[in-house]
C-alpha cells in the first residue's frame, strides 16, 4: 500500500476524526525508547571530503584510471594474452610512492586465499596471472620495475613519488592467463553443440582504489565483487575469423569485422522497437556469413567513463537487437552520435518463444524504464549474453544463462542490467558493503517487474526478493526472527552463503521499500533517491553518505530506522490492548512491543460497511510504549485492526485486531 505517514505526533490529534486533547500515556518505557531513538554514530565522520548532508564535500576527490588494452585469445589453449597501458591520475592531496593493482585471475590459483574461504567455488585451478612485464612510463621514458604479488594484489613501487592534485603517469603491463572452464563461473569457456562461448571478465590487471576513507583499498578478491575507479577504456580483442565479439561500450570498427548484411541489419535495428536478427540460426553454421574466411579479426571497442569492461566471443552466437529510445551517443570521441541498441547474443539452444526470443524485449524495457524512473543510462549499448549462466553484471553487458526461460529470464535480465545503476553508475564498494549494490538494485527491480507489460511478471518473487509468497512483509520474518542472521552493516565477506540473498539482497531492498511506501511516501522518496543517484554518479559513496543524504534531503530524522533495520535486525510489533465505546465514539489503546517503530495504520470498520484509517506516526512512541486514541463519530464501529493491509513486517499479528 502506498501512503504517507503523519510525521508529527500532534498531527494525529488535529484530525477532525479525533476528539479532545492528546491522551496521556498509559505506560512509559523510557529505557527502551532512549535506546531506540538515541543518537547514532555513523561509521564515517563528516569532513571536507564528505559532508554532514551526505553530499560530496568541497574537497572531495577521486583518482582516475584510463585504459588502452590489446588482447588476443588463443582458442587452442584457452589462453588470453594481453598488453595494457593505464594512465593513472592522482587527484588526491597525497604523494604516492606505490601503486596497487588487482589481479583477480589469481583467485583460481591453487593455494589462493579464496580456496580456503570459499572452497566449493574452486573445484579446479589455473596458474593464475603470469605477469610478463611491468613498466612505469613518465614523459615517454619507461622504467622497468619488479612488482610484488600477494594473492590477488600486485604492489608496484614507483621510481619516484607520484605527486597529488592531478599528476599522472602511465603503467605498462603485459600478461597472460588461462580462461577457466565452466567452473570459472563469472569468467569461463562454455561448450555448446556448435562451439565454445568465451565469457571474459576480471580479465586485465585493474587499478585498486585509493580514496579518502582508507588510502589504498586492497581487500583481496575472495569471490565476491569489486571496487574500481572510473576512466575511459579503449580495448581491442583478436579472435579467429569466425568469431563474433560483443562487449562493453561501442564497436568502433564495424566495417573491419562485420559483413555489409550485418551492418544493414544493425541499421534496421536502430529504427525498430522490436528485435531485428543480426545473425540468424542459419548464419551460425554458414561460413559465408562472415567477413573473412580464415585467419583472425580484431574487434575494437570504446567505452567512456566506466569502471570496468567485459566481453564475450564465440562462433555460435545468434544475435538480435532493437533500438533503445534514448538520445544517440558517439561510439568514441570524434565520432558522430549513433542510436543506442539493446542486444542479445546466445547459442541456438537458447532459441524459443519463452526463451531468448524475448531477451532483447527485456533488455530494452530495463534500460528505458530505469532511465526514466531514476537516471539516464550513460553508455551506448546494453548486451545480454546467454552463456554459462553466472548471472553477473558488467557495465554495458551482462552474463546470463542460455537455458533461462520465462519469468526467470525476465528477472535475471532485469536484475543484472539494473546493476548498471548500482554499482556501475553509483560506484559503491561491493567488497565491503554489498547491500548498497545488490539490495539497492533489487529494490529498483521490484518496481520494474510491476511496470513491465502491465505486470506480466509481477510481483517480483525469486531468490532475491520475497522468495516464499511474493509478499515481502511476510517473507522477511524468517530473517528478523533468526538470532543468527547478520545485519546489513556486517562486512560483505563475513556474510555466509546461507544469508547472502535473504539479507544482502532481500532485506536491503525491502528496507528501501519500507522507506518509500511506509515512512516517506513515493513523492519525497523518489525525488531524494534520484538526487542521490545524480549526486553520486561516477563517485564512491559509502553507507554513511547514503544515510546522511536521505535524512537531509527528505527532511526526516531517520536515525531510528537506520539503527533498527541496518545496524540491527529489529522488527515492528504492535498490539491492541483494549477497545471501548465512549459517548462520542471509541477509545483504542495501542501498545508497542517491538523495536522498529514504523508508522502503523489503525483501521476502524463500521457497521455500514465503510472504514476509516488513521496513521500512528513514529513520534508517538518517543516517551512511552502505549497510547490511547479517541476517535469521534456517530457511526457504529464494529472492529479495529492494526496494519490491515499487512504492509509491515510484524512478528506477531495475533493481537492486531479486536471487535466490539
Amino acid at each position: 500500500m502506498l501512503r504517507r505517514a503523519l510525521f508529527l505526533s500532534s498531527a494525529l490529534w488535529l484530525s477532525p476524526a479525533y476528539a479532545g486533547e492528546p491522551p496521556a500515556p498509559t505506560q512509559t518505557a523510557p529505557g527502551m525508547m532512549r535506546d531506540i531513538f538515541a543518537p547514532l554514530t555513523l561509521p564515517d565522520a563528516p569532513n571536507r571530503y564528505r559532508s554532514g548532508s551526505g553530499l560530496p564535500g568541497p574537497d572531495y576527490w577521486q583518482n582516475r584510471a584510463d585504459y588502452t588494452i590489446q588482447a588476443r585469445i588463443d582458442t587452442a589453449t584457452h589462453i588470453l594474452h594481453g598488453d595494457e597501458t593505464i594512465t593513472y591520475t592522482n587527484n588526491s592531496p597525497d604523494a604516492l610512492d606505490e601503486l596497487w593493482v588487482q589481479l583477480d585471475q589469481n583467485i583460481y590459483k591453487d593455494g589462493a586465499r579464496s580456496t580456503f574461504t570459499n572452497p566449493e567455488r574452486h573445484p579446479r585451478h589455473t596458474d593464475g596471472v603470469t605477469i610478463e612485464h611491468v613498466g612505469i612510463v613518465v614523459n615517454g621514458h619507461e622504467t622497468i620495475v619488479t612488482p610484488t604479488i600477494s594473492d590477488t594484489r600486485m604492489q608496484v613501487r614507483l621510481p619516484a613519488d607520484l605527486q597529488g592534485h592531478g599528476s599522472r603517469l602511465k603503467l605498462h603491463v603485459a600478461w597472460h592467463h588461462t580462461i577457466p572452464g565452466v567452473w570459472g563461473g563469472r569468467t569461463a569457456v562454455t561448450p555448446t553443440k556448435d562451439g565454445d562461448i568465451y565469457e571474459v571478465a576480471q580479465w586485465y590487471p585493474r587499478m585498486a582504489v585509493y580514496d579518502d576513507k582508507r588510502g589504498w583499498d586492497t581487500l583481496p578478491f575472495l569471490g565476491q565483487e569489486f571496487f574500481l575507479d572510473y576512466g575511459d577504456f579503449d580495448y581491442a580483442v583478436t579472435v579467429p575469423w569466425n568469431f563474433t565479439v560483443v562487449g562493453s561500450g561501442a564497436l568502433t570498427n564495424p566495417a573491419e569485422v562485420l559483413t555489409a548484411k550485418e551492418r544493414d541489419r544493425l541499421a534496421q535495428a536502430s529504427k525498430s522497437d522490436t528485435r531485428v536478427m543480426i545473425r540468424t540460426a542459419e548464419d551460425v553454421t554458414d561460413p559465408a556469413s562472415h567477413l573473412a574466411r580464415s585467419g583472425e579479426k580484431t574487434w575494437h571497442f570504446h567505452m567512456t567513463n566506466t569502471r570496468d569492461v567485459s566481453f564475450a566471443a564465440s562462433p555460435v552466437f545468434v544475435w538480435d537487437a532493437a533500438r533503445i529510445n534514448l538520445p544517440p551517443l558517439p561510439p568514441a570521441p570524434g565520432m558522430k552520435p549513433v542510436p543506442r541498441l539493446a542486444m542479445s547474443v546466445y547459442p541456438r539452444e537458447g532459441i524459443g518463444p519463452t526463451g531468448w526470443d524475448r531477451s532483447t524485449e527485456y533488455v530494452k524495457h530495463a534500460i528505458e524504464y530505469f532511465s526514466q524512473q531514476w537516471f539516464e543510462y550513460p553508455w551506448p549499448n546494453a548486451v545480454n549474453l546467454g552463456g554459462h549462466g553466472a548471472g553477473m553484471e558488467y557495465p554495458g553487458i551482462v552474463f546470463d544463462g542460455w537455458d533461462d526461460k520465462g519469468v526467470a529470464l525476465f528477472f535475471i535480465t532485469t536484475h543484472e542490467l539494473g546493476h548498471g545503476w548500482f554499482p556501475m553508475i553509483v560506484g559503491t564498494n561491493e567488497r565491503r558493503n554489498a547491500f548498497m549494490d545488490e539490495g539497492f538494485n533489487t529494490f529498483i527491480d521490484a518496481y520494474a517487474s510491476q511496470h513491465f507489460n502491465h505486470g506480466e511478471f509481477a510481483p517480483k518473487q525469486d531468490g532475491e526478493y520475497a522468495p516464499k509468497t511474493g509478499r515481502p512483509a511476510e517473507d522477511i520474518l524468517s530473517v528478523l526472527k533468526d538470532p543468527q542472521a547478520p545485519t546489513l552493516m556486517l562486512p560483505s565477506e563475513l556474510v555466509s552463503e546461507k544469508y547472502r540473498h535473504p539479507v544482502t539482497y532481500f532485506k536491503s531492498a525491502y528496507g528501501l521499500t519500507l522507506l518509500r511506501e511506509q515512512i516517506l511516501g513515493p513523492d519525497r522518496f523518489d525525488a531524494a533517491f534520484r538526487r542521490y543517484i545524480k549526486t553520486w554518479a561516477f563517485k564512491h559513496p559509502g553507507p554513511s553518505d547514503f544515510f546522511r543524504f536521505m535524512s537531509s534531503e527528505t527532511g526526516e530524522d531517520l536515525t531510528w530506522f537506520w539503527r533498527g533495520w541496518y545496524f540491527e535486525n529489529w522488527s515492528p510489533d504492535y498490539a491492541i490492548d483494549s477497545l471501548s465505546r465512549t459517548p462520542d465514539g471509541i477509545r483504542v489503546t495501542v501498545r508497542d512491543k517491538g523495536r522498529l517503530l514504523l508508522p502503523v495504520t489503525l483501521r476502524i470498520d463500521y457497521a455500514d460497511g465503510t472504514h476509516a484509517d488513521r496513521v500512528i506516526p513514529t513520534e508517538s512512541w518517543y516517551l512511552h510504549d502505549s497510547i490511547d486514541i479517541t476517535v469521534a463519530g456517530s457511526k457504529t464501529a464494529t472492529r479495529v485492526t492494526l496494519d490491515p493491509d499487512h504492509a509491515l513486517p510484524e512478528t506477531d499479528r495475533s493481537d492486531d485486531q479486536r471487535a466490539f
